[in-house]
């Protein structure tokens, strides 16, 4: 929940300034940008005619269109245009009372409407001390998940929440173990588990995202702050 729609306009017209010239970086990563609900419209117009570049929604609702006023549907996104929405990051889980069965619904809406949902799964620093790291990922990923055919697309995000805006970051061990958990999660769940990209989110920047990026099953990156300023960002498409 950051700026304002100049703010949003001028944060995508410099990646794109800065992306244009560099084809090859351009063709080598999937990019991808989230702004509020509010800033969609400025940031479609800032891309178009840029395809290279996607962008979609931080959220979405678990209802469809109706008398649930506040909400933003699925289908209101599609209409805007948007390809992608993340769903259950830990900040809705925490502060917006977003359970398993909710991002589920979220993500079934998603599916729904030709979105690709993002789902975030991670444990706090509590459940980590208490050595209930693997557990807590794996309730909300079996919980979160919607029903997929083989042809559903989805990503994962693994944020451990102790990770985001603290500067911490999972060891290397740590990740590489974990997402290797959640590869062997949906296994069983899609014979396109091979096909499912993984992001690592929690503090990754330009100076640890080399390291983070190389680890087996982590497909990219979820960027938090560093994704405000477009040389930070463009730096860990880089390192991709």
């Amino acid at each position: 929940m950051n700026g304002s729609a100049d703010d949003a306009r001028a944060l995508v017209a410099d990646i794109i300034n800065k992306l244009e010239p560099d084809e090859a970086l351009a063709n080598a990563c999937d990019l991808l940008v989230c702004p509020p609900f509010l800033h969609i419209p400025a940031v479609r117009h800032a891309i178009y005619g840029y395809p290279k570049l996607k962008f979609g929604a931080q959220d979405c609702s678990r209802f469809e269109n109706g008398a649930y006023t506040g909400d933003v549907s699925a289908s209101m996104l599609k209409d805007s245009a948007c390809s992608y929405v993340i769903l259950g990051h830990s900040e809705r889980r925490q502060s917006c009372g977003d359970t398993n069965d909710i991002v589920q619904q979220k993500a079934e809406r998603a599916l729904e409407n030709d979105l690709i949902p993002i789902i975030c799964v991670g444990e706090t620093e509590e459940e980590r001390e208490q050595g209930k790291a693997e557990e807590a990922v794996l309730q909300q990923l079996q919980h979160s998940l919607p029903p997929l055919n083989d042809f559903h697309q989805i990503v994962i995000a693994y944020e451990p929440v102790w990770a985001i805006g603290t500067g911490k970051t999972a060891g290397s061990e740590d990740v590489r173990h974990m997402h290797a958990l959640i590869r062997g999660e949906l296994a069983k769940h899609t014979k396109n588990a091979d096909k499912v990209p993984i992001l690592y989110g929690g503090s990754m920047k330009p100076e640890n995202a080399g390291e983070l990026l190389a680890i087996d099953n982590v497909d990219g990156g979820l960027i938090g702050g560093a994704s405000l300023k477009a040389d930070l960002f463009l730096a860990i498409a880089r390192a991709a």
